[in-house]
């Protein structure tokens, strides 16, 4: 047999029983007879079936297609296929095959197997399903210990779709509200330059209700004066007439003087009335400028709160950022702990897989050791026979060869129980190397259950 290690050849009728137990039997009426008598495509399809369910991983799986060297190689690549998919399953298998140390596993056993490759083939695989099984059992109790393993990495897996998707969407939120936003900055420092604008224009106002106020008090400061001036012409003209009957020619001509003050004076006032209706003109103005300004201050002050408010939104957008930014960095460090931890498994695994590889090895060398020995035994009885026959013939010959025979025998026997001895031994030592390796499985086993709590 074609392999590195010892394994028991099954029966046609337990392999065809094992393939339909672990789903890669090639066809649902699969006999006995059929894989005594097996048909090209008999391997193929155990073999694929195999991959697809043990082996490689979902979405994993080859897909037929061909790379650009193998179209720049072949005239029509379409005639091909077939065959191309046929060589490819077999690299796999002769891989694999090798990989569990079953040796010389050829093109020939592939496409045109004889009855015996094929169940030794079948039985190396099946074989190593039982191993597998074992395997799996054993790890079954360090995966029981974290049962919500999967399920914290399902419910971390929707959080970071959901984050995603909460990041995607306000993305789209914020390039659809974006041109609104350039709308209302541009708006707003339209709005700005109006504000300056206005505040330049009131500021002129200010200035020029300032002189108008400097005009308005000079003028009530001239009337006062001519009230004042009116009223001492009033009493000079009441002294005069009192003088006009003592000298007629004198108030005469006093009067006279006093009529053209007073048609001056009455001049004066008649320009300080008109400059007193400019001022009013000037004032009222001025009320209609102010009004002007308050209304346009109103205005300024919507502009500023629509402008407060767009601020206030710019916040809660930088806040929900800075918010998702934060629940990205926690969902980056729980996968960093979930690769952690598989790390740590796969760490596990490996170290456990070389443990074990390591004790298959010493028990197929302690194997091969008991093949010699019992080889050995099998072949000195075998030797021991001929020469208790030659030993009954000579007996009937001659009573005196007795003795000699009956020595050979001791000394075969003594022979015989010291190989038993010795087997023994080698038994006991093989047992004691088991009992050795065991503890040291138990911690790699407590040692696995240990990361996994962490």
């Amino acid at each position: 047999m074609a392999s590195g290690f010892g394994f028991p050849i099954l029966s046609p009728a337990e392999i065809a029983e094992q393939l339909f137990q672990y789903g890669i039997a090639p066809v649902a009426n699969l006999r006995p007879e059929n894989i005594a008598s097996p048909q090209p495509d008999l391997l193929p399809g155990v073999l694929a079936r195999f991959f697809n369910s043990f082996v490689d991983a979902p979405g994993d799986g080859e897909d037929g297609l061909l790379g650009f060297s193998d179209l720049e190689v072949l005239d029509n690549p379409e005639h091909h296929m077939e065959a191309i998919r046929v060589l490819r399953l077999y690299n796999k298998s002769q891989a694999f095959l090798d990989s569990i140390q079953f040796k010389d596993f050829t093109l020939a056993d592939f496409t045109r197997p004889t009855p015996r490759r094929v169940v030794e083939v079948l039985s190396a695989l099946i074989n190593f399903l039982f191993y597998r099984e074992e395997k799996v059992t054993l790890l079954q109790p360090i995966v029981s210990e974290t049962p919500d393993y999967h399920e914290r990495t399902l419910e971390l897996k929707a959080r970071m779709a959901q984050l995603q998707k909460e990041i995607a969407d306000h993305e789209l939120a914020e390039q659809m509200e974006e041109p609104m936003a350039q709308q209302l900055e541009a708006d707003v420092n339209a709005l700005q330059q109006k504000v300056q604008v206005y505040n330049k224009q009131q500021l002129a106002l200010r200035a020029k209700a300032a002189v108008i106020n400097d005009k308005k008090e000079e003028i009530h400061r001239k009337i006062t004066q001519a009230d004042f001036e009116l009223t001492k012409h009033a009493q000079e003209n009441s002294r005069l007439m009192s003088k006009l009957v003592k000298s007629p020619e004198k108030v005469q001509r006093a009067l006279e003087e006093k009529k053209s003050a007073r048609a001056k004076l009455k001049e004066s006032e008649k320009i300080a009335m008109q400059n007193d209706q400019e001022k009013s003109a000037a004032l009222e103005i001025r009320n209609k400028a102010h009004e002007k300004l308050t209304k346009q201050h109103s205005k300024i002050q919507d502009v500023h709160e629509q402008l407060v408010a767009a601020k206030t939104v710019e916040k809660e957008v930088k806040a929900r950022k800075a918010k998702l930014n934060d629940e990205s960095v926690s969902v980056m460090s729980f996968d960093a702990q979930i690769v952690d931890w598989q790390g740590k498994v796969h760490e596990m695994e490996e170290r456990l897989k070389g443990k074990v590889k390591e004790r298959n090895q010493i028990i197929a060398d302690e194997n091969q050791k008991l093949g010699a020995l019992s080889s050995e035994i099998e072949g000195k009885l075998q030797c021991l026979e001929p020469r208790e026959k030659k030993v009954e013939a000579t007996i009937a010959k001659a009573s005196n060869l007795c003795s000699e025979a009956a020595s050979a025998r001791t000394a075969a026997t003594a022979e015989q129980q010291k190989i038993r001895a010795k087997f023994n031994n080698i038994v006991k030592a093989f047992n004691t190397y088991m009992d050795s390796v065991d503890p040291f499985l138990e911690r790699v086993e407590e040692v696995g259950r240990l990361a996994a709590r962490e």
